[in-house]
């Protein structure tokens, strides 16, 4: 089907090679996962199977076809869909429905055929009621979920996913992937790129790539199974293999949260709870809050024929010196609620506190709001002014007047706390970074100004399970500290790990706020479209079958330092 061999590329200016002498073929109907640190050369191998990219060395072949061949590039790419890690790179009508048609109407189909299609593949990714509305209102998973469907459309034989799933909520994702299924026992054939392991190990088989070489090939079982090797490689096991490691009498091989709960089995004959293992989330909040939002309510194009209502009722209180989680399902009002705290988007209805400033009177300095609460934005790349890295991270505190000496100290610690080595990055061209490295770039350029708090959209979208983890840690310091910090997300391990308490979003009003724990086995929770996160799943089928499992776990580590236990079984 796809024929690589011996492929080599390096990006115009770039120092190293991206890929370095990759040979590998694929099968009809296979999916392939394909992993990687951060910068690894994913994406640059998957632009390189519909002609997008064309090798230094080496040759691509699509069904015998040559990508170098200009005759055989459209066929090629009509063959081979993609759905781009940005979204937004593919949008290119007026309006969603528009969008989705244009690749069928370029196929030359029968205005009905068009139709057809188009409303097939709204329907498969859920956004038929939004068909009218234009791209750029959309939220960042909403428009993933039109760039889906504008490849579903064109119906081509082989589709690639490049991090599709990265900003979706978890309902959203579980259809993603399920379509994936679909589509696969059909016969088409998936390359599907991921930082989730959980996903990967959903494929048939598991590419490793590893600073541009192909290091794995190999079943899930098998490229899952050394933990160590994965590591090295800037990965980890999927949850439920982790999870799996730490209960007594698992069978090996568990690599999926499905599998995992059908597996679980009572607590081994002398089993006991190891007493000073104690529940998570359980600190109590401060009494002073640094962000107190009652009755927010927005609708973007307000007074046209376009208006739509991005928040209806949305209330928030967010402790100092804590980290607060925000939740709810794709286009609940998140985005929206965060660019008020930092006066981005003028407060049209309610009360709002940000620190010292009340941003319903205004007179209030927004300068001065941005610099005490400073925002990294869902889409990093967003927020870029300048051409090279080091630059960008130094653009704010620049403009806030830090000495020379002063701002490269600032920027090398901002850089050094996201993961990002100072002398291997301050002089890279930003559009030449990775999704990931952009995503850490980003965060370091609003690091680099020292703000009272910090506001986080999906901050770990399209980092790798190592840089994820690291991000993560290096945030619970920052908390420690003595900083402020409310984190917007769909991934629920993140927020358990992270997070006191959670406030729920769900069409724009607040449903629920409370502990962690607590939320996320809220009905509230549950009818905002959301899933807890394994741990919780586990630990409460494990307190169903008897083992003693303290309430309101939430946190995979901490289910693991109890299951540990004490006793004869430990």
């Amino acid at each position: 089907m796809i024929e690589l061999e011996h492929v080599t590329f390096r990006h115009p200016n770039a120092s190293r090679d991206a890929l370095v002498d990759i040979s590998l073929d694929t099968q009809p109907g296979e999916w392939i996962a394909l992993v990687g640190a951060n910068g690894s050369g994913k994406t640059t191998l998957a632009r390189h199977l519909n002609g997008l990219l064309l090798p230094s060395q080496g040759s691509v072949r699509v069904d015998g076809m040559d990508t170098r061949e200009p005759s055989a590039q459209s066929a090629i790419r009509a063959r081979i869909g993609m759905v781009f890690q940005h979204p937004e790179d593919q949008m290119v009508a007026s309006t969603v429905e528009e969008d989705v048609a244009f690749g069928p109407e370029n196929l030359a189909l029968p205005p009905a055929e068009i139709r057809r299609r188009v409303d097939a593949a709204l329907a498969a990714v859920g956004m038929a009621e939004q068909r009218q509305r234009p791209p750029h209102q959309l939220s960042a998973g909403q428009m993933q979920r039109v760039a889906l469907a504008g490849v579903l459309a064109m119906q081509p034989a082989y589709i690639i996913f490049d991090e599709v799933t990265a900003m979706l909520d978890p309902a959203g994702r579980g259809a993603t992937l399920e379509q994936m299924r679909l589509l696969h026992r059909q016969g088409c054939a998936i390359l599907h790129i991921t930082h989730f392991m959980e996903e990967a190990a959903l494929a048939e088989r598991v590419l490793v790539l590893h600073q541009g070489h192909l290091a794995l090939d190999a079943p899930p079982a098998a490229a899952f199974g050394d933990r160590a090797r994965l590591r090295a490689w800037g990965l980890d096991q999927p949850p439920a293999a982790r999870l799996a490691a730490c209960i007594p009498g698992l069978p090996p091989g568990v690599l999926t949260p499905e599998a995992l709960l059908a597996a679980l089995p009572p607590p081994p004959p002398g089993w006991t709870l190891n007493a000073t293992q104690l529940s998570d989330n359980s600190v109590t909040a401060p009494a002073e809050a640094l962000v107190d939002a009652e009755g927010i309510a927005y609708t973007y194009m307000q007074g046209t024929p376009l208006a739509q209502t991005a928040l209806r009722d949305a209330r928030l209180r967010v402790p100092a010196g804590a980290i607060t989680g925000l939740v709810g399902a794709t286009g609940s009002g998140k985005s929206t609620l965060l660019q008020h705290l930092n006066a981005l988007l003028p407060l049209q209805a309610g009360r709002l506190r940000v620190g010292p400033f009340d941003l319903a009177d205004e007179h209030t300095n927004r300068v001065a709001v941005r610099r005490f609460a400073g925002m990294a934005f869902q889409q990093p790349e967003a927020q870029f002014f300048q051409t090279y890295a080091g630059d960008e991270i130094a653009f704010a505190p620049r403009l806030a007047g830090l000495r020379d000496d002063e701002l490269r100290q600032a920027v090398r610690a901002a850089m050094q706390s996201v993961g990002l080595d100072f002398e291997t990055y301050k002089d890279r061209l930003t559009f030449t970074l990775s999704g990931g490295e952009q995503r850490k770039v980003a965060l370091a350029s609003i690091l680099a100004l020292a703000p009272t708090l910090l506001l986080l959209d999906e901050p770990t979208a399209g980092l790798d399970p190592q840089a994820r983890a690291e991000l993560l840690a290096h945030l619970g310091e920052l908390s420690a500290a003595g900083k402020t910090l409310l984190v917007s997300s769909h991934q629920m391990e993140d927020l358990a790990a992270l997070c006191g308490e959670i406030s729920v979003l769900r069409t724009g009003e607040t449903t629920f706020s409370g502990p962690a724990g607590e939320v996320f086995r809220s009905a509230a929770f549950a009818q905002a479209g959301m899933q807890p996160p394994l741990a919780v799943l586990a630990a409460d089928r494990l307190a169903e079958l008897g083992w003693a499992i303290p309430p309101g776990v939430s946190r995979l580590e901490t289910l693991c330092c109890i299951l540990a236990g004490s006793g004869e079984a430990a």
